[in-house]
């Protein structure tokens, strides 16, 4: 939806502000955009605008709208002209070519039409007044905005387990902390590397680059926030930017998810049954590379997507598909969040984007809800096969398998052995934390063996006589990929 344009005089200096009003029903298409002629000579431009919020009866949605813009180069999707996006965490913002508000991209404010983008996501049952101020700045244009990207590859040790959280935010989309606190934070909770994930901008990209080092690695993304659910773009390059205007019936996100691989990234689904308006999943999950079963700390939306996860695995080794991976991230947003709360723990060759990326999208990767978890998984053949974790242990049908699984830093918890019959073995961990558990099978029994560790419930009853299968053990601790057994 687009309106008339609005235009302003042609000045050697000074400012000139317009102000647009309107009125949106319900029911407006998910954007409307606001065209404003933009002469020669701007240096920046500054946007202010506001909505009304009438009293609405209980349980029905108030208005929202969030406010992002797109320069002269058009507002094709996918296109050139993006130049900003803060939701409906920011009712202002401003670009010249030296800097911009968090959240927009600085540059030249070249002449022609831009468009204000308003997404009334939330339109009230008497509609939405909204208000825009948009002020031109007319002047010599200052110097060029330097951006500095982060290295893709910090100081590793081979081949090893890195941990990192892959799903953060800052003050250049809906977080509170800066991207130094951020990265502080990250490396307080001991972990090797990370990714930037503000909602629906690539404007921190950057940035980044003044706060990685060798101890971290820091990843390029976003999180593309649509109206049909949530999804990360993972390992973008600078500047890379995911449009995010569509639905899953537009059958646009295809396009997007082939840029991503163009440049080795990965696509994941992300807290696929957040409660959150838009915030459902709705696209499927035959294109992406892994889904996000562990968002935050634990709650039962995460155990509907873990179970959504594993009826997934089950349909791959029907031969309905390939396996999807599972990912954990904290998708910190405040000083409140606790970076790395979870995070994921992935066999790489090396502390590199490349190489942590191809960990993750082969599955090779736990998660653990802090670095004072350590666990190991494994599955051996009766001729000294071995498969770890994501792999798949070749053996035939009727061979014997030892599934063994090390685990510390969990007092009193609960550890299950999970198949595609389900849970198979449950036993308790001691006080200390830390115990082994093993198992024996055949593929022709188990055609994938998982492992989860729950924390006790708080009554202290996890470890009781499984009764009731499944509501003995409280809150996840750490959960593995699955090794697949057999031919």
């Amino acid at each position: 939806m687009a309106l008339a344009p609005v235009s302003f005089a042609e000045a050697a200096e000074g400012s000139q502000t317009k102000v647009i009003t309107g009125h949106l029903e319900p029911g407006v298409p998910d954007f409307v955009y606001l065209p404003v002629q933009v002469p020669p000579g701007v240096r920046e431009i500054s946007v202010v605008y506001s909505y009304d919020k009438p009293a609405v009866p209980a349980g029905t949605p108030g208005n929202s709208c969030d406010i992002g813009v797109f320069d002269a180069r058009g507002t094709g999707l996918g296109g050139a002209g993006f130049r900003g996006w803060s939701g409906g965490f920011r009712d202002r913002f401003s670009i010249s070519r030296t800097e911009a508000t968090p959240g927009y991209l600085p540059g030249d404010v070249m002449p022609g039409t831009w468009n204000i983008v308003l997404g009334p996501y939330q339109v009230a049952p008497q509609g939405m007044n909204y208000h825009v101020e948009v002020t031109l700045t007319f002047g010599a244009p200052g110097e060029p905005f330097k951006p500095a990207y982060p290295p893709k590859r910090a100081r590793g040790r081979g081949r090893a387990w890195y941990r990192g959280d892959c799903h953060l935010h800052t003050v250049y989309s809906d977080g509170k902390r800066l991207p130094e606190e951020v990265a502080a934070g990250a490396r307080e909770a001991k972990l090797d590397f990370i990714t930037s994930t503000d909602h629906n901008t690539s404007s921190s990209h950057g940035v980044w680059g003044r706060f990685a080092g060798p101890d971290l690695l820091i990843m390029l993304g976003e999180e593309v926030t649509t109206r049909n659910g949530h999804w990360l773009a993972l390992g973008l390059e600078p500047g890379q930017f995911i449009d995010w205007r569509y639905r899953a019936t537009d059958n646009k996100i295809d396009d997007y998810q082939r840029a991503i691989r163009r440049v080795g990234g990965l696509s994941v689904a992300a807290h696929p049954y957040c409660p959150w308006v838009a915030c459902n999943f709705k696209f499927g999950y035959e294109e992406f590379d892994a889904v996000e079963v562990w968002n935050g700390p634990w709650t039962w939306d995460d155990d509907a997507t873990v179970s959504t996860w594993d009826n997934l695995l089950v349909d791959s080794v029907r031969g309905k598909g390939r396996w999807l991976p599972a990912m954990g991230n904290s998708d910190a947003h405040n000083p409140g969040n606790v970076i790395g709360l979870p995070q994921n723990v992935v066999l790489a060759d090396d502390l590199s984007r490349d190489a942590i990326l191809a960990g993750i999208k082969a599955g090779r990767n736990w998660l653990a809800e802090s670095a004072d978890v350590e666990l190991s998984f494994s599955a051996s053949g009766p001729r000294g096969q071995s498969a770890g974790i994501g792999e798949r242990l070749a053996v035939a049908d009727g061979d014997k398998v030892a599934v063994r699984l090390d685990v510390r830093g969990v007092p009193n918890g609960t550890v299950r052995l999970i198949t595609d019959e389900g849970q198979i073995l449950q036993q308790s961990l001691p006080a200390s934390g830390t115990g082994t558990v093993t198992w024996l099978t055949t593929p022709a029994v188990s055609k994938y063996v998982r492992a989860e560790v729950r924390h006790p419930l708080a009554d202290g009853t996890a470890g009781a006589p499984a009764l009731s299968p499944g509501l003995n053990f409280g809150p996840m601790a750490a959960m593995t990929n699955p090794i697949f057994l057999g031919r």
